[in-house]
């Protein structure tokens, strides 16, 4: 760590990947700044965990703005050393069934577009300034849905992790100049509380026979956060058992 603290700033911190993420920077004595439209949840706690989250719409364009406003405020030193982009959101059917593109609507496919695709965006380029101080890394968690048709991962959330891919590409050479280092990891079936009924059926595909762990995608990310990958931009890193293969 060189003697300084560095700072984390993460969407989507509430559970699964984003709770294992949190713990994990923690772990390695980062400070952890969170933002999700939740309010603090002490069943996900970490230390400082409720003075440093802040409750924010991410498909909300006027709250978005706002909520950068006040994370540039929680940077002490005007610095930023990462950014995860792990929020995201995949609308059903009625019957919990998988939305393609006959059947979703248009205010869905803004509302998806506008979490996973636009406020990593504007995260993003709205710190750049507190990244480049900070020398900093960004890290937007994609999807294996991104790069194939998945039998539970609807057309809208597939298409915008998608384009969160491409655009990571986009940041890497832009950003690089700067000093910023931008990446993307695209989870498999990892076992969180939100994965849909029927996973299981899915191991078959897989050729580590299982599925992930929250912490293991975690550990990637911290890595990819680290002077350890001090050589790596541009890259998405497939999290999956080897289902993609």
């Amino acid at each position: 760590m060189d003697g300084q603290t560095k700072t984390l700033i993460l969407t989507g911190a509430s559970r699964g990947i984003g709770h294992a993420t949190a713990k994990e920077f923690e772990r390695h004595g980062w400070r952890v700044i969170t933002c999700s439209r939740r309010a603090f949840s002490n069943e996900c706690p970490w230390s400082g965990g409720p003075d440093n989250h802040i409750q924010i719409d991410l498909g909300d364009a006027g709250n978005r703005a706002a909520g950068v406003d006040e994370l540039r405020s929680k940077l002490e030193d005007g610095a930023l050393h990462a950014l995860v982009n792990n929020a995201a959101i995949s609308p059903k059917a009625e019957d919990g069934g998988r939305l393609g593109a006959l059947d979703t609507g248009m205010g869905d496919w803004m509302r998806v577009f506008q979490v996973n695709f636009f406020a990593p965006m504007v995260l993003a380029t709205e710190l750049i300034e507190e990244l480049r101080a900070g020398r900093g890394s960004i890290v937007n968690v994609t999807s294996i849905a991104g790069g194939r048709v998945h039998r539970f991962a609807g057309s809208a959330y597939a298409t915008s992790k998608a384009a969160l891919a491409a655009l990571t590409r986009e940041m890497a050479a832009d950003f690089g100049p700067l000093g910023v280092r931008v990446n993307a990891i695209a989870p498999g079936e990892i076992n969180t509380p939100i994965l849909s009924p029927g996973t299981e059926g899915l191991l078959k595909d897989i050729p580590m026979g299982r599925l992930g762990t929250p912490e293991e995608v975690a550990r990637t990310i911290f890595f990819l956060c680290s002077g350890d990958s001090s050589y790596m931009t541009g890259a998405e890193v497939h999290i999956n058992g080897g289902e993609h293969v």
